[in-house]
Protein backbone atom coordinates (compact mmCIF):
# COMPACT_ATOMS: atom_id res chain seq x y z
CA UNK A 1 0.00 0.00 0.00
CA UNK A 2 1.34 3.45 -0.95
CA UNK A 3 1.31 6.10 1.78
CA UNK A 4 2.02 9.73 0.96
CA UNK A 5 3.87 11.75 3.59
CA UNK A 6 2.57 15.31 3.43
CA UNK A 7 3.67 18.52 5.11
CA UNK A 8 1.24 18.75 8.08
CA UNK A 9 -0.78 21.83 9.01
CA UNK A 10 -0.54 22.55 12.73
CA UNK A 11 -2.19 25.95 12.95
CA UNK A 12 -4.41 28.20 10.90
CA UNK A 13 -1.49 30.58 10.36
CA UNK A 14 0.93 27.90 9.18
CA UNK A 15 1.46 28.04 5.41
CA UNK A 16 4.82 26.29 5.01
CA UNK A 17 7.09 24.03 7.04
CA UNK A 18 10.80 23.29 6.80
CA UNK A 19 12.23 19.80 6.84
CA UNK A 20 15.00 19.85 9.45
CA UNK A 21 16.04 16.23 9.11
CA UNK A 22 14.76 12.79 8.12
CA UNK A 23 14.93 10.20 10.89
CA UNK A 24 14.73 7.43 8.31
CA UNK A 25 16.78 7.02 5.14
CA UNK A 26 15.52 5.95 1.74
CA UNK A 27 15.27 2.16 1.78
CA UNK A 28 14.71 1.93 5.56
CA UNK A 29 11.80 -0.14 6.83
CA UNK A 30 9.03 1.94 8.39
CA UNK A 31 6.24 0.84 10.72
CA UNK A 32 2.95 2.61 11.28
CA UNK A 33 3.59 5.14 14.09
CA UNK A 34 7.36 5.43 13.60
CA UNK A 35 8.79 8.94 13.83
CA UNK A 36 10.18 9.58 10.36
CA UNK A 37 11.07 13.28 10.08
CA UNK A 38 11.57 16.46 12.10
CA UNK A 39 9.72 19.52 10.81
CA UNK A 40 10.18 23.19 11.77
CA UNK A 41 6.76 24.85 11.97
CA UNK A 42 5.85 28.45 12.74
CA UNK A 43 5.94 27.62 16.46
CA UNK A 44 8.12 24.62 17.23
CA UNK A 45 10.10 21.70 15.89
CA UNK A 46 7.81 18.68 15.63
CA UNK A 47 8.49 15.05 14.80
CA UNK A 48 5.96 13.54 12.39
CA UNK A 49 5.06 9.89 12.31
CA UNK A 50 4.24 7.43 9.56
CA UNK A 51 0.62 6.49 8.92
CA UNK A 52 1.52 3.34 7.02
CA UNK A 53 4.04 0.53 6.99
CA UNK A 54 6.53 -0.43 4.33
CA UNK A 55 9.76 1.12 3.11
CA UNK A 56 10.65 4.81 2.81
CA UNK A 57 10.91 4.64 -0.96
CA UNK A 58 11.44 8.31 -1.76
CA UNK A 59 12.39 11.50 0.08
CA UNK A 60 10.89 14.31 -1.98
CA UNK A 61 11.81 17.24 0.27
CA UNK A 62 15.30 16.98 1.72
CA UNK A 63 16.72 18.70 4.81
CA UNK A 64 16.33 22.48 4.60
CA UNK A 65 13.47 22.33 2.10
CA UNK A 66 10.69 24.87 2.77
CA UNK A 67 7.50 23.12 1.66
CA UNK A 68 3.90 24.39 1.46
CA UNK A 69 1.38 22.75 3.76
CA UNK A 70 -0.21 19.72 2.12
CA UNK A 71 2.60 19.12 -0.36
CA UNK A 72 4.30 15.76 -0.77
CA UNK A 73 7.57 15.35 1.12
CA UNK A 74 8.01 11.56 0.97
CA UNK A 75 6.50 8.24 -0.08
CA UNK A 76 6.18 5.00 1.91
CA UNK A 77 5.34 1.83 0.00
CA UNK A 78 6.14 -1.85 -0.38
CA UNK A 79 9.43 -2.51 -2.20
CA UNK A 80 7.65 -3.90 -5.28
CA UNK A 81 5.04 -1.15 -5.68
CA UNK A 82 5.21 1.41 -8.48
CA UNK A 83 5.28 4.86 -6.86
CA UNK A 84 5.50 6.89 -10.07
CA UNK A 85 1.82 7.83 -9.86
CA UNK A 86 2.14 9.00 -6.26
CA UNK A 87 5.14 11.15 -7.12
CA UNK A 88 3.37 12.64 -10.13
CA UNK A 89 0.18 13.48 -8.22
CA UNK A 90 2.04 15.22 -5.42
CA UNK A 91 0.24 16.28 -2.25
CA UNK A 92 -3.35 16.94 -1.33
CA UNK A 93 -5.08 20.30 -0.94
CA UNK A 94 -5.02 20.00 2.84
CA UNK A 95 -2.62 18.32 5.20
CA UNK A 96 -2.97 16.69 8.56
CA UNK A 97 -4.53 18.70 11.37
CA UNK A 98 -3.59 18.10 14.98
CA UNK A 99 -3.28 14.36 15.60
CA UNK A 100 -5.09 13.37 12.45
CA UNK A 101 -8.42 12.84 14.18
CA UNK A 102 -10.41 15.58 12.51
CA UNK A 103 -10.10 19.32 13.11
CA UNK A 104 -7.49 20.53 15.55
CA UNK A 105 -8.46 22.69 18.55
CA UNK A 106 -7.82 26.41 18.77
CA UNK A 107 -4.09 26.91 18.36
CA UNK A 108 -2.01 29.77 19.82
CA UNK A 109 0.67 31.05 17.46
CA UNK A 110 3.28 32.97 19.42
CA UNK A 111 1.53 35.65 21.44
CA UNK A 112 -1.59 35.49 19.31
CA UNK A 113 -3.62 32.37 18.61
CA UNK A 114 -5.32 30.97 15.56
CA UNK A 115 -8.99 30.26 15.28
CA UNK A 116 -10.12 26.61 15.11
CA UNK A 117 -8.56 24.70 12.25
CA UNK A 118 -10.78 23.46 9.45
CA UNK A 119 -11.07 19.72 9.00
CA UNK A 120 -8.38 18.33 6.71
CA UNK A 121 -9.57 16.77 3.45
CA UNK A 122 -6.95 14.02 3.56
CA UNK A 123 -3.94 13.21 5.66
CA UNK A 124 -1.16 10.71 5.78
CA UNK A 125 1.26 12.06 8.35
CA UNK A 126 0.84 13.92 11.63
CA UNK A 127 3.09 14.85 14.53
CA UNK A 128 4.14 11.86 16.61
CA UNK A 129 2.20 11.39 19.82
CA UNK A 130 5.23 10.23 21.75
CA UNK A 131 8.16 12.41 22.68
CA UNK A 132 11.30 10.51 21.78
CA UNK A 133 13.59 12.98 23.55
CA UNK A 134 13.89 12.06 27.26
CA UNK A 135 13.66 14.97 29.68
CA UNK A 136 15.68 14.64 32.85
CA UNK A 137 14.19 16.16 35.98
CA UNK A 138 15.92 19.35 37.11
CA UNK A 139 15.63 21.51 40.23
CA UNK A 140 12.81 24.03 40.23
CA UNK A 141 13.75 27.65 39.56
CA UNK A 142 13.93 29.75 42.68
CA UNK A 143 12.03 32.66 41.17
CA UNK A 144 8.43 32.92 40.06
CA UNK A 145 9.17 32.11 36.43
CA UNK A 146 8.93 28.51 35.15
CA UNK A 147 11.58 29.03 32.49
CA UNK A 148 14.77 27.28 33.52
CA UNK A 149 17.64 26.18 31.35
CA UNK A 150 19.73 23.40 32.84
CA UNK A 151 23.27 22.84 31.55
CA UNK A 152 23.49 19.89 29.19
CA UNK A 153 26.02 18.00 27.15
CA UNK A 154 27.82 19.66 24.22
CA UNK A 155 26.09 19.63 20.84
CA UNK A 156 26.34 16.23 19.17
CA UNK A 157 28.19 15.69 15.93
CA UNK A 158 26.22 16.45 12.78
CA UNK A 159 23.52 19.10 12.89
CA UNK A 160 24.37 21.74 15.49
CA UNK A 161 21.49 22.49 17.84
CA UNK A 162 21.54 26.26 18.26
CA UNK A 163 18.98 29.04 18.33
CA UNK A 164 18.87 31.39 15.32
CA UNK A 165 20.10 34.28 17.47
CA UNK A 166 23.02 32.19 18.75
CA UNK A 167 23.96 31.28 15.16
CA UNK A 168 23.87 34.92 14.12
CA UNK A 169 26.06 36.08 17.02
CA UNK A 170 28.48 33.22 16.37
CA UNK A 171 28.80 34.16 12.70
CA UNK A 172 29.46 37.81 13.58
CA UNK A 173 31.96 36.93 16.32
CA UNK A 174 33.79 34.15 14.48
CA UNK A 175 32.88 31.54 17.11
CA UNK A 176 32.92 27.89 16.01
CA UNK A 177 29.65 26.46 17.32
CA UNK A 178 31.11 22.96 17.21
CA UNK A 179 33.31 23.94 20.15
CA UNK A 180 30.56 25.56 22.21
CA UNK A 181 28.77 23.69 24.96
CA UNK A 182 25.05 24.39 24.96
CA UNK A 183 23.38 25.19 28.27
CA UNK A 184 19.84 24.94 26.91
CA UNK A 185 17.71 21.80 27.23
CA UNK A 186 19.05 18.90 25.20
CA UNK A 187 22.36 20.71 24.69
CA UNK A 188 20.85 23.50 22.59
CA UNK A 189 23.26 26.43 22.19
CA UNK A 190 21.67 29.74 23.18
CA UNK A 191 22.84 33.36 23.14
CA UNK A 192 24.58 33.33 26.50
CA UNK A 193 26.73 30.35 25.49
CA UNK A 194 28.08 32.16 22.42
CA UNK A 195 28.59 35.39 24.36
CA UNK A 196 30.40 33.42 27.07
CA UNK A 197 32.69 31.82 24.49
CA UNK A 198 33.40 35.25 22.98
CA UNK A 199 34.14 36.86 26.34
CA UNK A 200 36.37 34.00 27.51
CA UNK A 201 38.62 34.20 24.44
CA UNK A 202 40.10 31.50 22.16
CA UNK A 203 40.15 27.96 23.49
CA UNK A 204 37.77 28.71 26.33
CA UNK A 205 34.84 26.95 24.68
CA UNK A 206 36.45 23.55 24.33
CA UNK A 207 34.10 20.54 24.47
CA UNK A 208 33.25 19.55 28.03
CA UNK A 209 34.03 22.94 29.51
CA UNK A 210 31.42 24.51 31.76
CA UNK A 211 29.50 27.35 30.10
CA UNK A 212 30.68 30.79 31.10
CA UNK A 213 28.16 33.49 31.93
CA UNK A 214 29.60 36.75 30.56
CA UNK A 215 29.80 39.93 32.57
CA UNK A 216 27.91 42.96 31.30
CA UNK A 217 29.73 44.70 28.48
CA UNK A 218 28.86 47.15 25.73
CA UNK A 219 29.28 45.54 22.28
CA UNK A 220 31.47 47.28 19.71
CA UNK A 221 29.72 49.82 17.49
CA UNK A 222 28.71 48.27 14.16
CA UNK A 223 30.12 49.78 10.98
CA UNK A 224 26.82 49.51 9.13
CA UNK A 225 24.14 52.08 9.97
CA UNK A 226 21.41 49.42 10.01
CA UNK A 227 20.73 45.79 9.16
CA UNK A 228 17.60 44.11 7.77
CA UNK A 229 17.07 40.74 9.45
CA UNK A 230 14.74 38.21 7.81
CA UNK A 231 11.74 37.19 9.87
CA UNK A 232 11.90 33.74 11.41
CA UNK A 233 8.74 31.63 10.91
CA UNK A 234 7.73 32.29 14.52
CA UNK A 235 8.31 36.05 14.27
CA UNK A 236 6.38 36.18 10.99
CA UNK A 237 3.36 34.59 12.65
CA UNK A 238 3.61 37.01 15.57
CA UNK A 239 3.69 39.94 13.15
CA UNK A 240 0.69 38.59 11.27
CA UNK A 241 -1.48 37.60 14.22
CA UNK A 242 -0.89 40.40 16.75
CA UNK A 243 -2.87 43.03 14.82
CA UNK A 244 -5.74 40.54 14.71
CA UNK A 245 -5.79 40.61 18.52
CA UNK A 246 -4.90 44.09 19.73
CA UNK A 247 -6.92 45.83 16.99
CA UNK A 248 -10.26 43.98 16.77
CA UNK A 249 -10.39 42.63 20.35
CA UNK A 250 -11.55 45.31 22.84
CA UNK A 251 -9.15 44.80 25.76
CA UNK A 252 -9.71 45.98 29.31
CA UNK A 253 -7.39 45.47 32.28
CA UNK A 254 -7.80 44.83 36.00
CA UNK A 255 -4.86 44.80 38.45
CA UNK A 256 -4.65 43.47 41.99
CA UNK A 257 -1.82 43.11 44.51
CA UNK A 258 -1.44 39.76 46.25
CA UNK A 259 0.23 38.99 49.58
CA UNK A 260 2.52 36.04 48.81
CA UNK A 261 3.99 35.44 52.29
CA UNK A 262 1.94 32.31 53.02
CA UNK A 263 2.42 31.03 49.49
CA UNK A 264 6.19 31.39 49.89
CA UNK A 265 6.10 29.45 53.17
CA UNK A 266 3.99 26.66 51.70
CA UNK A 267 6.22 26.44 48.62
CA UNK A 268 9.33 26.14 50.80
CA UNK A 269 7.66 23.39 52.88
CA UNK A 270 6.59 21.44 49.78
CA UNK A 271 10.00 21.71 48.17
CA UNK A 272 11.65 20.46 51.35
CA UNK A 273 9.77 17.16 51.10
CA UNK A 274 12.05 14.37 49.91
CA UNK A 275 11.07 13.02 46.50
CA UNK A 276 8.44 15.70 45.94
CA UNK A 277 8.11 17.61 42.67
CA UNK A 278 9.59 21.08 43.00
CA UNK A 279 6.87 23.73 43.00
CA UNK A 280 7.31 27.22 41.51
CA UNK A 281 5.12 30.23 42.16
CA UNK A 282 3.86 29.92 38.59
CA UNK A 283 2.55 26.43 39.38
CA UNK A 284 0.57 27.89 42.29
CA UNK A 285 -0.79 30.68 40.08
CA UNK A 286 -1.86 28.13 37.44
CA UNK A 287 -3.79 26.13 40.04
CA UNK A 288 -5.37 29.25 41.57
CA UNK A 289 -6.51 30.48 38.15
CA UNK A 290 -7.90 27.06 37.21
CA UNK A 291 -10.05 26.93 40.34
CA UNK A 292 -11.20 30.52 39.90
CA UNK A 293 -12.13 29.85 36.26
CA UNK A 294 -14.62 27.22 37.45
CA UNK A 295 -16.42 29.88 39.50
CA UNK A 296 -16.22 32.56 36.80
CA UNK A 297 -16.54 30.72 33.46
CA UNK A 298 -17.16 33.87 31.43
CA UNK A 299 -13.44 34.61 31.89
CA UNK A 300 -12.83 31.15 30.43
CA UNK A 301 -14.77 31.97 27.27
CA UNK A 302 -14.19 32.92 23.64
CA UNK A 303 -16.08 35.18 21.23
CA UNK A 304 -17.56 33.25 18.30
CA UNK A 305 -19.12 36.05 16.26
CA UNK A 306 -22.79 35.35 16.96
CA UNK A 307 -22.28 33.50 20.23
CA UNK A 308 -19.96 33.17 23.24
CA UNK A 309 -18.36 29.79 23.82
CA UNK A 310 -18.04 29.12 27.56
CA UNK A 311 -15.45 26.45 28.35
CA UNK A 312 -16.01 24.08 31.25
CA UNK A 313 -12.42 22.84 31.41
CA UNK A 314 -9.38 24.93 32.34
CA UNK A 315 -6.78 24.38 29.61
CA UNK A 316 -4.15 26.98 30.48
CA UNK A 317 -1.47 28.24 28.10
CA UNK A 318 1.81 29.16 29.81
CA UNK A 319 3.96 31.64 27.88
CA UNK A 320 7.56 30.48 27.42
CA UNK A 321 10.17 32.91 26.09
CA UNK A 322 12.46 31.57 23.37
CA UNK A 323 15.49 33.28 21.84
CA UNK A 324 13.57 34.06 18.65
CA UNK A 325 10.01 34.52 19.90
CA UNK A 326 7.35 33.26 22.24
CA UNK A 327 5.45 29.99 22.45
CA UNK A 328 2.52 29.10 24.68
CA UNK A 329 2.38 25.37 25.48
CA UNK A 330 -0.93 24.22 26.94
CA UNK A 331 -1.47 22.37 30.21
CA UNK A 332 -4.86 20.66 30.00
CA UNK A 333 -7.46 20.13 32.74
CA UNK A 334 -5.56 22.19 35.31
CA UNK A 335 -8.71 22.38 37.45
CA UNK A 336 -8.65 18.59 37.96
CA UNK A 337 -4.91 18.12 38.57
CA UNK A 338 -3.15 18.25 41.96
CA UNK A 339 -0.62 21.03 42.47
CA UNK A 340 2.37 18.66 42.44
CA UNK A 341 1.25 17.14 39.13
CA UNK A 342 0.90 20.65 37.68
CA UNK A 343 4.45 21.39 38.87
CA UNK A 344 5.85 18.33 37.09
CA UNK A 345 3.95 18.97 33.86
CA UNK A 346 4.72 22.70 33.70
CA UNK A 347 8.44 21.98 34.07
CA UNK A 348 8.29 19.30 31.39
CA UNK A 349 6.40 21.58 28.99
CA UNK A 350 8.82 24.49 29.52
CA UNK A 351 11.89 22.31 28.99
CA UNK A 352 10.53 20.70 25.83
CA UNK A 353 9.33 24.07 24.52
CA UNK A 354 12.88 25.41 24.76
CA UNK A 355 14.23 22.24 23.14
CA UNK A 356 11.66 22.45 20.32
CA UNK A 357 10.11 19.09 21.24
CA UNK A 358 6.46 19.89 21.93
CA UNK A 359 3.75 17.61 20.53
CA UNK A 360 0.87 18.94 18.46
CA UNK A 361 -1.82 18.83 21.23
CA UNK A 362 0.53 20.79 23.50
CA UNK A 363 0.56 23.89 21.31
CA UNK A 364 -3.18 24.19 20.75
CA UNK A 365 -6.48 24.39 22.57
CA UNK A 366 -5.82 26.82 25.44
CA UNK A 367 -8.89 28.48 26.98
CA UNK A 368 -6.91 30.98 29.14
CA UNK A 369 -3.24 32.01 29.31
CA UNK A 370 -0.67 33.13 31.88
CA UNK A 371 2.42 35.22 31.11
CA UNK A 372 5.01 35.57 33.87
CA UNK A 373 7.80 38.16 33.63
CA UNK A 374 8.65 38.03 37.32
CA UNK A 375 12.16 36.72 36.72
CA UNK A 376 12.99 39.89 34.75
CA UNK A 377 12.32 42.25 37.67
CA UNK A 378 9.08 43.46 36.07
CA UNK A 379 6.70 44.79 38.70
CA UNK A 380 3.59 44.78 36.49
CA UNK A 381 2.56 44.77 32.83
CA UNK A 382 -0.44 44.20 30.58
CA UNK A 383 -0.46 41.21 28.23
CA UNK A 384 -2.15 40.87 24.84
CA UNK A 385 -4.95 38.31 24.61
CA UNK A 386 -4.34 35.15 22.56
CA UNK A 387 -7.45 34.92 20.33
CA UNK A 388 -9.82 33.14 20.47
CA UNK A 389 -9.23 33.08 24.25
CA UNK A 390 -11.08 35.67 26.29
CA UNK A 391 -8.41 36.43 28.88
CA UNK A 392 -4.74 36.35 29.85
CA UNK A 393 -3.09 36.97 33.23
CA UNK A 394 0.15 38.99 33.48
CA UNK A 395 2.32 38.13 36.51
CA UNK A 396 4.93 40.47 37.96
CA UNK A 397 7.80 40.03 40.42
CA UNK A 398 7.34 39.18 44.07
CA UNK A 399 8.76 42.22 45.86
CA UNK A 400 9.71 42.72 49.49
CA UNK A 401 8.13 45.99 50.58
CA UNK A 402 6.75 47.82 53.62
CA UNK A 403 3.07 46.98 54.18
CA UNK A 404 0.44 47.77 56.79
CA UNK A 405 -0.85 44.67 58.61
CA UNK A 406 -3.53 45.12 61.30
CA UNK A 407 -2.65 48.79 61.60
CA UNK A 408 1.08 48.18 62.06
CA UNK A 409 3.94 48.62 59.63
CA UNK A 410 5.60 45.38 58.59
CA UNK A 411 7.67 43.84 55.79
CA UNK A 412 5.70 41.76 53.33
CA UNK A 413 6.06 40.04 49.97
CA UNK A 414 3.69 41.37 47.34
CA UNK A 415 3.01 40.44 43.72
CA UNK A 416 0.85 42.24 41.15
CA UNK A 417 -1.50 40.38 38.83
CA UNK A 418 -3.09 42.09 35.82
CA UNK A 419 -5.80 40.35 33.83
CA UNK A 420 -6.54 41.39 30.25
CA UNK A 421 -10.08 40.51 29.15
CA UNK A 422 -12.10 40.57 25.95
CA UNK A 423 -14.92 43.02 26.66
CA UNK A 424 -17.13 41.17 24.19
CA UNK A 425 -17.34 38.13 26.50
CA UNK A 426 -17.07 39.60 30.00
CA UNK A 427 -17.10 42.85 31.99
CA UNK A 428 -14.91 44.62 34.51
CA UNK A 429 -16.78 43.71 37.70
CA UNK A 430 -16.95 40.03 36.70
CA UNK A 431 -13.22 39.94 35.89
CA UNK A 432 -12.48 41.69 39.20
CA UNK A 433 -14.37 38.99 41.10
CA UNK A 434 -12.35 36.34 39.26
CA UNK A 435 -9.15 38.12 40.29
CA UNK A 436 -10.41 38.35 43.88
CA UNK A 437 -10.88 34.58 43.95
CA UNK A 438 -7.44 33.91 42.50
CA UNK A 439 -5.93 36.32 45.04
CA UNK A 440 -7.77 34.67 47.94
CA UNK A 441 -6.51 31.24 46.89
CA UNK A 442 -2.90 32.46 46.75
CA UNK A 443 -3.21 34.22 50.10
CA UNK A 444 -4.75 31.09 51.65
CA UNK A 445 -2.62 28.59 49.69
CA UNK A 446 -3.66 25.42 51.56
CA UNK A 447 -6.79 25.61 49.37
CA UNK A 448 -4.54 24.87 46.38
CA UNK A 449 -3.79 21.40 47.79
CA UNK A 450 -7.38 20.14 47.57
Amino acid sequence: MITKVLMPKLSEAMETGKVIQWLKNEGDAVKDGDAIAEIETDKANVEIEAFGSGVLRKIVAGPGAQTPVGELIGVIADPSEDIAGALASGGSVAAAAGEGQGPAPDAPAGPAAASPLPAAETYTSTPATTDVVPVSPAPAPEDSQPLAEAPAAPAAAGRIKASPLAKKIAAQSGVDLRLVQGSGPGGRIVRRDVEGATAAGPGAAAPGAAPTRPTFSIPPRAEAEFEDVALTPMRAVIAKRLPQSKGPVPHFYVTSEVAMDRAATLRADLNALEGSAKVSFTDMIVKACALALLRYPRVNASFQGQSIRVHHRAHIGIAVALDDGLITPVLRDCDAKPLLQIAREVRDLAERARAGRLRAPEISGATFSISNLGMFDVEEFSAIINPPEGGILAVGSILEKPVVVDGALAVGHRMKLTISCDHRVTDGAYAARFLQDAKRLLEEPLRLLV
